[in-house]
């Protein structure tokens, strides 16, 4: 026996469809575009609430897009998670450069060197400075 759906899952002829999982990663998609441009607003303004919340709804967006099948991801949803990839590597960058902004300040105000430095190496992003004598 089959699992009654609602109604809006069901077609005219009152059968299931299997666009539903595709329309809910469309929408979930579509949700999680608008929250990461909504981030990046939040970070050029340095609105720390509006960032905080944005922060749990795109981990809330994740769970739901976990559980996606591969199998449903269609072209438009290819496009529309490299669009998702570009804005959250910019929100990325954002975040690191206000983060070295405020090292810097720190570091001006204090006089002391941050507690890590780029690396030259290849690999390593970030490398203890160590204990100042």
């Amino acid at each position: 026996m089959s699992a009654v759906l609602p109604a809006t899952d069901l077609p005219a002829s009152g059968l299931p469809t299997q666009d539903r999982p595709q329309k809910d990663l469309h929408g979930a998609l579509r949700q999680m575009l608008a929250v990461l441009e909504a981030e990046r607003q939040a970070l050029a303004s340095m609105d720390l609430e509006a960032i905080l919340g944005c922060s749990q709804t795109k981990g809330a967006l994740c769970d739901v897009l976990e559980g996606s099948a591969p199998a449903i991801v269609d072209d438009e949803c290819l496009g529309m998670l490299e669009a998702a990839r570009r804005l959250n590597e910019v929100n990325r960058q954002i975040r690191n450069l206000v983060a070295a902004n405020v090292a810097a300040r720190l570091e001006a105000l204090t006089g002391r060197q941050a507690l890590y430095r780029p690396q030259a190496r290849q690999g390593a992003a970030y490398g203890y400075a160590g204990a100042r004598a």
